[in-house]
Formats: C-alpha cells, sequence, structure tokens
C-alpha cells in the first residue's frame, strides 16, 4: 500500500497490563520479519506488549511536532470547521488546514499523516489478531488483547473512511469509493474498497470486539474496554442513520459514568481519571514531546510561541448561544484577559489577549505541556441518544438531553422542540459540549451541511474559506500522493 515499510513497536521493558510504565524504549522498532514476527507474537504477553505500543503510538510525533499523534488530527479536524477559530498565524501550526489546503494538496505531509499514522495502528492490530489465536497463554488475557485490537481497527478504518472515502448516504446503497480494507500485515497493492464494505468490516470488528472484552477490567482510561467499543459502535452507527443501534449502545457505554458537576467542570478536560472520561491518553513526563503534545497547541496556558501568539478561541456566534447559567460559558473569555482561572494556573504577560479564546483545555503549567488527551466522553454519549432518539422517538430524546443540558445548565428547562427544531438544539448541545475534542469536521460532512464561517470572529486575511458547499468534492481529502505511486490499483477522489 505504500514506499515505506510500516514498523510494529515491541516494548521489551514494558510492564504487563501497565501502559504508564513503558519505557523510551518505545521508540526502537524492529522490522516485522519472520523471526520477529515468531517472537513478538507467540504469547498472549508479548501480544499485550504490542496494545501497549499502540496506546503508546497515539500520541508520539510522526515527523513533525504539528504531527504528534492523535491530538494532532483533532486539531485537523475542529480547524477545518468554523467553531474553532485561529486568532493569528504565529509560527504557522495548522493555518493551511484551517485554509483548506492541506488535505486538497495529495502532495501535502499533512495530508499523508493520517493516512499513514492510522495504517500504522490497523498493521500492528492486524499482527494481533491474525496471531492471538496460537499464541500460548491465558484465554482472559488472549481475550482482552484481541478485543482492544479488533478495537483500534475498526476505530481506525473508521476515522479514515470520514476523511478519505465518500459521505455515507443513510438509506443508500454506498458503493462509492471509500479506502482498502486491510486485515493482515502485508503491503500489497489493494483497491478500494467501497464505503459499504469498510462500514461493513467495522461494524463485525466492533461486534467481535464488544464480545471480546465482555470481562475486561481495564487498568486505566487509556486501555480499551466494552464501553469504549460500545461507544464506537454508537458513533458509526450514528453516521449509517441506523438510530435504533447507535441510541441502544450510547446508552450501553455510558452506564457507569457519571456526568461531571457544575463544581468540578471548569478544568476538567486535563485528567482522564475525571468520572465523565471513558477513553484518553495519559502522558508521562518522560514520554512527553514538549511542543507536540495537544496541550501545546490548544491549552490556554503553555508558554509556547503557537499560544502566545494564536490563543485558539471560539466561534463567536457559538458563544453568543451559550446560556449565561451555562457552566461551559466559563470556558472561553469574551474579554480574552482570562482573569478568572483556576488555582495556581497562570497565564504569562507574553500571551495574547484576544476575544473569546478557550480556557477549556488546561496543561501542567507554563513549561508543561502536558495534558491527558479526550477522545471519548460519556457526554458525547448522551448527544449520540438524543439525536438518534429524536428520528423516532422525541419525548425520548428531550428527556435524555434534558439529562445532560440540565447538568451543565441549571436554568435549563426541558425542550418543548419537535423536528428539526429538536435536532437542531441538539446540533448546537453537541457543538458547545465538544468544541475542540475533533469532531466538527466529521460532524459536517455527515449531516450534509455546508461550512459557513461568515458574521463571526474569523479574520478574513487568515482564514481566507468562508464558505465550501454541502457536498463540495473537497469534502473528501485527496488520497496522498505516495500512496499512489505505491500502490497502482488506488485510485485519486
Amino acid at each position: 500500500m505504500k514506499t515505506y515499510k510500516i514498523l510494529f513497536t515491541f516494548f521489551s521493558l514494558c510492564m504487563l497490563l501497565s501502559f504508564n510504565s513503558c519505557s523510551e524504549d518505545f521508540l526502537e522498532q524492529l522490522p516485522t520479519d519472520a523471526t520477529a514476527t515468531e517472537t513478538a507474537t507467540a504469547t498472549t504477553g508479548n501480544l499485550l506488549l504490542i496494545v501497549n505500543g499502540i496506546h503508546r503510538s497515539l500520541y508520539v510525533r510522526y515527523g513533525a511536532q504539528g504531527r504528534t499523534g492523535i491530538g494532532a488530527m483533532m486539531i485537523q479536524n475542529d480547524v477545518l470547521g468554523e467553531d474553532l477559530v485561529m486568532t493569528a498565524r504565529a509560527n504557522g501550526w495548522f493555518i493551511n488546514a484551517y485554509r483548506w489546503n492541506d488535505h486538497t494538496n495529495s502532495l501535502d505531509a499533512d495530508n499523508l499523516f493520517p493516512y499513514r499514522t492510522y495504517y500504522r495502528i490497523i498493521r500492528n492490530a492486524n499482527l494481533i489478531i491474525n496471531n492471538a489465536a496460537s499464541a500460548s497463554g491465558p484465554d482472559a488475557e488472549r481475550n482482552l488483547v484481541l478485543g482492544q485490537a479488533l478495537t483500534y481497527r475498526a476505530w481506525a478504518h473508521f476515522q479514515m473512511v470520514q476523511l478519505y472515502g465518500s459521505r455515507y448516504v443513510p438509506g443508500g446503497n454506498n458503493v462509492q469509493d471509500g479506502i482498502p480494507i486491510k486485515l493482515t500485515v502485508d503491503n500489497e497493492p489493494q483497491a478500494r474498497n467501497t464505503v459499504e464494505e469498510v462500514y461493513a468490516q467495522v461494524n463485525e470488528d466492533l461486534d467481535n470486539a464488544i464480545i471480546a472484552l465482555e470481562n475486561y477490567s481495564r487498568p486505566n482510561k487509556s486501555h480499551l474496554d466494552q464501553s469504549v467499543a460500545q461507544g464506537l459502535k454508537a458513533r458509526v452507527a450514528l453516521v449509517q442513520g441506523n438510530y435504533a443501534i447507535a441510541a441502544q449502545f450510547a446508552a450501553l457505554a455510558r452506564s457507569g459514568y457519571s456526568l461531571m458537576s457544575n463544581d468540578t467542570y471548569f478544568n476538567n478536560f486535563s485528567d482522564y481519571e475525571n468520572d465523565e472520561w471513558m477513553w484518553g491518553s495519559f502522558i508521562q513526563e518522560d514520554q512527553t514531546d514538549r511542543f507536540g503534545n495537544f496541550g501545546a497547541f490548544m491549552s490556554r496556558n503553555f508558554s509556547s510561541s503557537n499560544i502566545r501568539g494564536n490563543p485558539k478561541a471560539i466561534n463567536s456566534l457559538l458563544y453568543d448561544q451559550i446560556s449565561d447559567t451555562d457552566i461551559r460559558k466559563q470556558l472561553f473569555d469574551p474579554t480574552g484577559e482570562h482573569n478568572v482561572l483556576p488555582p495556581g494556573i497562570e497565564i504569562s504577560s507574553r500571551h495574547a489577549r484576544r476575544p473569546y479564546t478557550s480556557q477549556k483545555f488546561i496543561s501542567e503549567s507554563t513549561g508543561d505541556s502536558r495534558m491527558d488527551v479526550p477522545y471519548m466522553r460519556a457526554a458525547e454519549m448522551y448527544l449520540i441518544e438524543a439525536e438518534a432518539l429524536s428520528y423516532s422517538d422525541e419525548t425520548a430524546a428531550r428527556q435524555v438531553l434534558f439529562e445532560l443540558a440540565s447538568n451543565r445548565d441549571p436554568s435549563y428547562t426541558l425542550s418543548t422542540n419537535t423536528g428539526q427544531a429538536l435536532k437542531d438544539e441538539i446540533y448546537i448541545q453537541r457543538r458547545i459540549e465538544l468544541w475542540g475534542e475533533g469532531f466538527r469536521f466529521y460532524d459536517l460532512k455527515r449531516l450534509n451541511q455546508p461550512l459557513n464561517r461568515n458574521g463571526a470572529n474569523h479574520t478574513a486575511s487568515l482564514v481566507v474559506i468562508f464558505d465550501v458547499p454541502a457536498g463540495d468534492e473537497r469534502w473528501q481529502w485527496l488520497i496522498p500522493q505516495r500512496a499512489l505511486d505505491a500502490n497502482p490499483l488506488l485510485d485519486q477522489n
């Protein structure tokens, strides 16, 4: 599929079942030749080391500081939307993505970045999936490595098809081009599967993962358990318009998690031990990428040239739709002065003050960009459930929405909206709740909505692109040229 060989990481010094104990030996990579593969897959314990390698791969740098793991892809997805506002150029990271230049250029390294990274994850997952049955070890360990690998494979294919594939059309036959489905570790040329075929494989993997993870109790939230697989199943079903399934699995996934209270909501987006977090990455001090971490671009307080010069802001029109009694309004400062910050948190005099800037994400300190990275929270499951139910049971949809919205805003009253008005209310709640967490491009594409940045606080000379019509060809990322050069069976969007 690619000219470069994808490598898997083998943790020789990692403690079993302890992702947080992995040393810098993670960065030493072994080629997957026959001998190395036989060694790496001989036991379920060794397979667990590969799972830990995948966990770690979610926040390592892939060539440049703007390409550090999944956090960087979350930023890519949000700057392509209208809700995350870049306030200045600063040192330039993500500005071309903001202008819709990166993903529309097949030669661009930032267009290649998700394609390469997700296929690496898929290949490593396949190494586990294809060898779990023959590995020696206890069945409980076999199930937990298999379940997590299947979840990773499903998630990576799902993320990629939303970028590089055509939009999934609920109720359609979806024979349009998706991405190649990879179920083996070889690099044989492979044509693109249809969008429907990709989603069928994603669902099959998630169904099998949910079974395999039935009795798994994970050591921390960087590992994938059954609730994460169920949450992904809900995400996928929502995109496909399988609303009954989406509502069912969103409810299952969020059971056992509690929503944050207003007393604990502010400055609670940096710690994956938060009861509401379902899945996230914890970054140890000796594993940090100082200027590449998610917090190095999205936190308010880290002192980098990017954050000092380009503090990220919320769309002013969206901010105006947040009730004054909603705790989420405190995550943004319309003055930009940030005079109200959690105790012990400060920003320096060198940090630019600009209107509507975010204080949702807080790093360890001005000199330490580490913060846990959120990939899934229970709040998202409430939103999925409410949106899905709005197609079949509006009374139930309003009640689920009330449970979330009244938690954030004690003055919120049960919605009386129906039809499209109810859906629009849910969409607004989703935009507010999930701001900065990497969903906006995906949501605009799945809902077949246009990009509209007009009338807000976007700067014309910086953003350049204000409108992209729904259905425009630019909603599909171009297949990277390196992939096309390596694989004659691929065709370009």
